[in-house]
């Protein structure tokens, strides 16, 4: 087995990308997966990384990840793929000294690139990395849920962050800064790259209207637990609206302040109604 095989991080990844399939939040080709590695993992898997392939540009920079190394899933893969065959469907890539282009030093055995949506993953990760070197992993997804509620009412932050929140108990302390939103614009480049970029500043979510979205982490059960709260929340809310009744709000402002204060968390105060 390959060396980068037997890693730890890497066996994790894998299972995270199995997961996002078994849960169907992956159609196709559809979503992406990064993971930005630690000194001693980049030390452990060099013995099978070469550096021959060209550099390619970004089309956005991140001085902050200048020479990182990350694992990324391939353009146009499957997820379905990536526990049957990881050295096709994945690569691990290193940015350059300026942070502007990559280079793949291992995988894609059988031809490809990096996700299209790449740019976008190094911008957050570019955000994430000052906030805090634990955040690790940017996952991109399109779970029908979060899909279909960005088309049934007029969602900025503050109402989708309340959507979600008012929708189950354990939303708000799962993720009390909230969730941002990003009016629908062609995936894969630089612009869409910069506005999640902004909203990363501020959220470890943020929801692409019509398209899916994007999830920051320290772990891989972190990241993917995330994920998987925000759609399960969504789709409670999908179901209620369906009935066809008002939505009844069980959950009130005081009452996820008093959540707030039980979990020893920092409430964003902003996204909140009076």
């Amino acid at each position: 087995m390959s060396i980068v095989l037997e890693q730890k991080f890497m066996q994790d990844y894998i299972r995270c990308a199995n997961d996002g399939w078994e849960w169907k939040f992956h159609e196709r080709n559809g979503g992406n997966l990064s993971y930005r590695m630690r000194a001693e993992e980049v030390e452990a898997c060099k013995s099978e990384f070469t550096y021959d392939q060209e550099w390619v540009s970004l089309g956005v920079t991140a001085e902050n990840l200048a020479n990182e190394y990350f694992v990324v899933t391939g353009s146009g893969k499957f997820f379905r793929n990536v526990i049957l065959n990881p050295a096709a469907n994945l690569c691990i890539l290193r940015l350059n000294e300026k942070g502007d282009s990559y280079q793949v030093v291992w995988g894609l055995v059988e031809g490809g690139k990096p996700s299209s949506e790449f740019p976008s993953h190094v911008t957050s990760h570019s955000v994430k990395v000052a906030q805090s070197d634990d955040y690790r992993i940017i996952y991109h997804a399109h779970p029908v849920n979060i899909i279909s509620l960005t088309f049934v009412t007029e969602i900025d932050d503050k109402a989708l962050t309340l959507a979600l929140w008012e929708s189950m108990t354990e939303c708000s302390v799962i993720f009390p800064e909230g969730v941002g939103f990003v009016r629908w614009m062609v995936p894969g480049g630089a612009e869409v790259a910069l506005e999640t970029k902004k909203l990363m500043e501020k959220y470890n979510v943020v929801v692409w209207e019509a398209h899916g979205l994007f999830c920051a982490g320290d772990t891989f059960d972190n990241v993917f637990g995330l994920m998987h709260t925000v759609e399960k929340a969504a789709e409670i809310r999908m179901k209620v609206l369906a009935t066809g009744l008002p939505f009844r709000r069980a959950i009130d402002a005081q009452g996820l302040r008093d959540c707030a204060v039980r979990y020893s968390l920092n409430l964003n105060e902003d996204l909140l109604d009076e």
